[in-house]
């Protein structure tokens, strides 16, 4: 997999995860990423930034481990490896050179809010 497809997934699989939880906890009165009544400094205390769209917005931060395999009846090139590592034979022998690059960086993601904006607050009943 290469780095885009993987941040992209990633990100993606974030926000689907968030709104699957909102759909999952809406009946019971519960809500996942609700709107907060706090002030902006306080939001800041807590690892949120503040877009100018107006919603919080949470840093998701990456530690990528990036692999280079050169070598003789192997293609080079560089890949993000995630999950289980498969070892075997396959038959052919080579050489192989490889080296592992580590890559940090963030990514602001403002999540979406459940179609309910108070709905934690709201005693269970209610409607």
């Amino acid at each position: 997999m290469d780095l885009e497809e993987f941040v992209a997934q990633s990100l993606t699989q974030i926000v689907a995860g968030v709104k699957r939880g909102q759909q999952n906890v809406e009946a019971s009165g519960a809500a996942v990423n609700p709107s907060l009544n706090t002030t902006h400094s306080e939001m800041g205390k807590q690892g949120f930034l503040w877009s100018r769209a107006g919603g919080p917005v949470q840093i998701v931060q990456f530690d990528v481990a990036l692999t280079v395999v050169e070598g003789t009846g192997t293609k080079g090139g560089i890949g993000v490896f995630a999950g289980a590592v498969n070892l075997g034979s396959s038959g052919q022998s080579s050489n192989e050179n490889r080296s592992v690059s580590h890559l940090k960086f963030a990514v602001p993601l403002a999540l979406p809010h459940p179609t309910k904006p108070n709905a934690a607050s709201e005693p269970l009943g209610s409607e």
